[in-house]
């Protein structure tokens, strides 16, 4: 989902505060965020809201681009900041010297944030602890540009907005896009020009004062997709107690930001789905929003039949080369707006560049039909699915070698349409770029699990085509067997894709982990995946590396040629235990553990891939959406993954095989969801597994192994 704006023709300028960063994509990894979708706030650690990205957006806007709070004359020095749950998060800093009669702080600033959707709460609260009386004057500056996001996220300042004064605030507003900011108490001062608003406080020992300021931002024509009431969580929130804490705070965390990046369909308000990801990518996302909700598929079906429902509502009926849109295809994003980054890239507010989104759009339906979906909901839909299938066949594979594949016909859009979808992620291992049209190794598969799954879904309800997508798969697996394999001194493997010329592209990735456990390959090919993911060039110590650290191309830096995103480690992990390799499944899913606590449990979109030996905690990749929902969501699919889970409601089992569960073990989740019951499941410390499961299911238990 990368909208980086590549910007090697810049050249920076120095002025008094040192270089330029004009056009460069502002870095986050310091940054605090609070989210309530459609809005969220950034800011420096200490609260403050001020230049670079930082911010209070709403519906793909920067409602404010600066909220200060200063004490005239006197320093404030901040002692502590930190995000609380989601939507939360809290400051203090001292006042330095004022009222102090000992080494020992005495007046003391508590800023306490609060985001919900359209508005930003900041309550602002000064202590005096010490003896003496104290005054001062506390001075709150706002401001804001009210640039679209992608301006921001481009690194393009955008000019201030002039404020206009009311009574107890400011307002701003410009094309349907308005602000406004008040102030309880009423400030003794406002300033438009400056956007200042001036407090006179006088403190006896032992008192305090408090404002609260409350910023409202609206679009005129409303939001795009409203946020959904908020007790109408569409899963089940999981209670996970294991002999990991790590593991049990990681999914904690994950599910209050996940509560927070629900969004609804305005054409259909009781369907919510996921937004991917703040800051950049808060809104439907075709190829996010799906795996998202499958790796929640353990917590529930709701989540996956409204993500289903809104992408189908939205799936392409026509060919339209200058959105990418064809018949049967689900789309890449939709924005308010047409987005520009630059004269060279822009995209339409709703974009179907994306080669990957729908064949995962019907193996969504397939699994959640698998996880319980009610077989009346999964009907209604299978007019999409053929249509999905039909685009897979027809469309997908353009040239007609039998493989799906991509290319920008606008010359404005995205170069790579898989989830790598930076312009530099498929590479040869020399370095050199591969050229459009593409066919990526991860897709064939999810091309593989589509048509299988496709046909399932159709014979389970009677319709025509069951055996032709079945032998469809088939050919598509003696393809990819022919085509894809190539082979190094350490032994064959998949290329990470086919170039124009049917070239393997012939790097060595992550992809490989997608492949496992969908049914391309067969055990032999399995386990040399299995090895490959296991070497130290792939599995980090901290997750699993995008690019061999071995390639020529290998930057830890890299977008998609050497990070590390938490999401593709998670997809790795389930796909070799479906494989039947817990032994790696194990070691990658201990290296996120380990990134988790580095990043306080809310892992971000993606971090450098330097790794263990190299490094003990991960560093941070600087531009990184944090929280991120496939991120999120991938602590579920880990869960799922230890507990060796998978649901055939239409079979009437559930089988809980604990494979790589000795690490966390004893280990106890409560409130898991299986056709719509409740899943209670505990491993104890010698691995055998309880499990309270809905009536009417045969549970297939199996022993937990040691590593």
């Amino acid at each position: 989902m990368d909208t980086t704006v590549k910007t090697h023709d810049i050249t920076n300028s120095e002025t008094e505060a040192g270089p330029s960063v004009e056009g460069l994509q502002p870095f986050l990894h310091d940054a605090c965020v609070t989210l309530y979708a459609p809005s969220f706030a950034i800011s420096h650690d200490d609260g403050q809201i001020e230049g670079s990205a930082d911010g209070f957006y709403h519906g793909d806007s920067r409602a404010l681009a600066r909220l200060t709070v200063a004490a005239d004359g006197i320093a404030l020095a901040p002692v502590r900041g930190a995000f609380e749950g989601a939507d939360r998060a809290a400051f203090r800093s001292v006042l330095r010297g004022l009222g102090e009669e000992t080494a020992d702080p005495a007046t003391t600033l508590h800023r306490r944030r609060r985001v919900t959707p359209g508005h930003l709460e900041e309550t602002l609260e000064v202590v005096n602890a010490g003896r003496q009386h104290v005054r001062f004057r506390l001075i709150v500056t706002a401001g804001t540009d009210l640039a679209p996001v992608e301006r921001v996220k481009s690194g393009h300042a955008q000019s201030p907005v002039t404020a206009t004064a009311t009574g107890s605030g400011l307002d701003w507003s410009r094309d349907g896009f308005a602000v406004h900011l008040t102030s309880s108490p009423e400030p003794a001062a406002v300033d438009p020009a400056a956007g200042r608003l001036e407090y006179d406080i006088a403190l006896a020992p032992g008192s305090s004062w408090t404002a609260v300021l409350d910023c409202e931002a609206a679009h005129e024509e409303g939001d795009q997709f409203p946020a959904p009431p908020a007790q109408s969580l569409p899963w089940r929130t999981p209670a996970l107690r294991s002999a990991d804490r790590r593991f049990d705070h990681w999914l904690s965390q994950s599910a209050a930001d996940l509560d927070r990046l629900r969004l609804t369909d305005p054409e259909a308000p009781a369907d919510q789905f996921l937004a991917a990801g703040a800051p950049w990518f808060l809104t439907l996302f075709g190829r996010d929003s799906l795996w998202a909700a499958r790796m929640m598929l353990p917590l529930g079906t709701e989540l996956a039949a409204g993500t289903l429902r809104t992408l189908a509502r939205r799936q392409g009926t026509k060919s339209a080369p200058d959105t990418e849109e064809q018949p049967g295809k689900i789309l890449h994003e939709v924005r308010r707006a047409t987005q520009d980054f630059n004269e060279n890239f822009s995209l339409p507010p709703c974009y179907y560049g994306t080669v990957d989104a729908t064949p995962l759009w019907i193996t969504l339906l397939h699994d959640s039909w698998r996880w319980g979906l009610a077989p009346e909901q999964v009907e209604q839909l299978l007019p999409h699915a053929e249509s999905a299938l039909a685009w897979m066949r027809d469309h997908g594979d353009a040239d007609g070698d039998g493989f799906l594949k991509y290319i920008d016909h606008t010359g404005r859009g995205l170069a790579n349409q898989g989830w790598k979808d930076s312009g530099d992620s498929i590479r040869y291992r020399d370095g050199g770029f591969a050229a459009s049209p593409i066919s990526l190794c991860e897709v064939q598969a999810y091309a593989y699990e589509a048509a299988r799954g496709g046909a399932d879904l159709l014979r389970a309800f009677g319709r025509p085509g069951a055996d032709r997508w079945e032998e469809w798969a088939e050919r598509l697996s003696d393809r990819f067997r022919k085509h894809f394999w190539v082979e190094d001194e350490r032994g064959p493997y998949p290329a990470v894709a086919l170039d124009r010329e049917k070239k393997p592209v012939d790097s060595v990735t992550s992809g490989f982990g997608h492949l496992l456990g969908t049914g391309l390959l067969n055990h032999e090919e399995s386990a040399l995946l299995a090895a490959r993911l296991s070497a130290p060039d792939l599995d980090s110590g901290h997750g699993l590396r995008t690019l061999s650290s071995d390639s020529v191309a290998y930057n830890p830096y890299g977008y998609h040629i050497g990070s590390i995103w938490p999401h593709d480690t998670a997809i790795a992990v389930h796909g070799l235990v479906r494989a039947g390799f817990p032994e790696a499944a194990a070691s990658l899913s201990e290296g996120l553990l380990t990134a988790s606590a580095a990043f306080d449990a809310r892992l971000p979109e993606l971090f450098a891939g330097h790794g263990a030996a190299i490094d003990a905690r991960p560093s941070p990749y600087p531009a990184s959406c944090r929280p991120q929902a496939w991120a999120a969501a991938s602590s579920v699919m880990i869960l799922q993954s230890v507990l060796g889970l998978s649901a055939d409601v239409p079979g009437g089992t559930l089988t809980v095989a604990p494979a790589f569960a000795e690490a966390y073990r004893p280990l106890k989740v409560e409130g898991l969801d299986v056709a719509g019951g409740r899943l209670d499941i505990s491993v104890d410390a010698d691995g055998t597994a309880h499990i309270e499961a809905p009536e009417g299911l045969v549970v297939k238990r199996q022993h937990a192994t040691p590593r």
